[in-house]
């Protein structure tokens, strides 16, 4: 895929992001990141590293519309993301980016299954349909066997296989993850690292992950180095 002759699926023009600070002595801003321009192509695999407080999930969060700059703009396919009211930006993000964390957030008494469709219900979709496209992505990450088992009833490994099969079962556009291994073993770890590999080639998704795992940052195509709230190297 020659990159240079497509037009970038998500673009950050000039993202600027400052928090009050919490200190009682003074109230100056906190800069996190500063007039950050980058690109993100359709079905490319991106890892965010750099250490710790420099901005990372900022970044995840603002292109997940998660979170809002104070200067900047946020395009996706060429559409300023935060002109959208607030309803409209939620119906997006429901529909075009699936998020994964450090920490599942799976609804605790209900069913692997139940959690999965949560996506789907709040779009108001078929139930019948969203059954049926959660049964297939919990079999397509490895939990056909366990689809009616409760959240709590689920080794960590397998919670967070369903949070990721929450994640992508409303087809998004992206899959945005943020350390999504960073509560797992080694070899709970090592299984989802190439699962979220597998997927992005099946199902042509983009995929761009916060993490500190070398072994997991080593599978993605290109590596972002966030440093002095900018991105310092793309490689």
């Amino acid at each position: 895929m020659d990159n240079n002759r497509l037009s970038p699926l998500i673009s950050l023009k000039s993202i600027s992001r400052k928090f009050k600070s919490s200190a009682k002595v003074t109230e100056e801003d906190i800069e996190i990141l500063k007039d950050v321009d980058f690109e993100i192509y359709k079905g490319e695999t991106i890892a965010v590293v750099g250490a710790s407080g420099t901005g990372k999930s900022t970044l995840l969060h603002i292109i997940g519309t998660l979170d809002r700059p104070n200067h900047g703009y946020l395009l996706f396919e060429n559409k300023n993301l935060f002109d959208l009211s607030q309803e409209e930006l939620a119906r997006f993000r429901n529909s075009k980016i699936g998020f994964v964390f450090q920490f599942h957030h799976l609804l605790q008494g209900f069913s692997a299954i139940e959690n999965v469709m949560i996506p789907g219900l709040i779009s108001n979709l078929s139930k019948k349909q969203i059954m049926i496209d959660s049964e297939a992505i919990l079999e397509m990450v490895g939990l056909k066997h366990r689809i009616h088992h409760r959240a709590e009833d689920l080794s960590g490994g397998e919670q967070q296989r369903v949070a990721l099969a929450r994640a992508l079962v409303m087809k998004p556009d992206i899959l945005l993850a943020d350390e999504p291994t960073g509560n797992l073993d080694k070899i709970n770890s090592s299984q989802v690292h190439n699962l979220l590999v597998e997927l992005n080639k099946e199902l042509g998704m983009t995929l761009m992950v916060v993490t500190h795992n070398n072994g997991l940052a080593s599978l993605m195509e290109k590596r972002v180095t966030i440093q002095d709230c900018k991105i310092v190297d793309v490689d």
